[in-house]
């Protein structure tokens, strides 16, 4: 289970396009002011560990977007998100009854925040681990580094072909799902989701494809070939550094 989770991505802003893992691109104005502003010093700290940059160019969010993040921590990407989208668009953080019980100190602290006067495009939406729902409809649902804790038993279990399902559900058609989390060992499947923290790639491009989402692409952006996967990924020698996978599905426009 991650505790302290900082959480992240994405828009539509282009038609389907073929797979393909994403390299360098310039970042667009848009991104980098939201980067830049006030208030973001102690996060800007960590932007380059983080890749935001990147991680944000690859998810093409747009202002007036909506985006639904699950378990957004103490706030990271949220507050990114926030500025992207702006005044015409919103960001609603999902925390799962079943992480708030663990998470108290970071769950009381973002309820706090989100009635800060700067964040009144953010909410936040308090539901059981097992129910995913919004509002409306969404143009990104993120997570980062918090699938694999979906497949633990302190989530409910979850059933996660549903719970993919309902991903797909909050999503408008062409919307995409980013999927950011730490890199099992290969074949490993599930298997190591709440020993290590860790969760192998394929098993997660295959379950979340299962519930009709077409893989759109993936970013080496926070990939470490250094790290040996075999960890769990609060150990000193790699925390704050693991290999991470980066993943964005799509749900087809028609």
């Amino acid at each position: 289970m991650r505790l302290t989770i900082p959480a992240i991505l994405f828009a539509v802003v282009a038609p389907y396009a073929a797979p393909s893992t994403a390299h360098p691109e310039s970042t667009p104005a848009y991104v980098t002011a939201a980067l830049n502003a006030p208030g973001r010093k102690e996060d800007a700290a960590n932007d380059a560990r983080r890749q935001a940059a990147a991680v944000m160019t690859f998810a093409g969010v747009k202002s007036g977007q909506s985006v639904l993040e699950l378990v957004p921590g103490e706030g990271y990407w949220t507050r990114i998100f926030s500025g992207i989208v702006g005044a015409q668009g919103h960001v609603y953080t999902v925390w799962p009854n079943e992480m708030g019980k663990y998470d108290t100190k970071s769950l009381a602290t973002w309820q706090g925040l989100v009635k800060t006067p700067g964040y009144a495009n953010v909410s936040i939406l308090q539901q059981p681990a097992a129910s995913l729902s919004s509002p409306a409809p969404v143009d990104v649902v993120f997570t980062c580094q918090n699938y694999h804790d979906y497949h633990d038993k302190f989530m409910g279990p979850v059933d996660m072909a549903a719970f993919d399902k309902q991903v797909y559900g909050v999503l408008k058609p062409g919307g995409v799902f980013m999927v950011i989390d730490h890199v099992a060992p290969a074949g490993s499947g599930f298997a190591d989701t709440d020993t290590l923290h860790r969760v192998d790639p394929e098993a997660v491009k295959k379950e979340v494809q299962a519930a009709g989402f077409v893989f759109d692409g993936e970013s080496d952006a926070l990939k470490n070939p250094a790290d040996p996967h075999t960890n769990k990924v609060f150990d000193p020698s790699i925390r704050g550094k693991t290999d991470q996978f980066i993943f964005r599905f799509r749900k087809p426009a028609q």
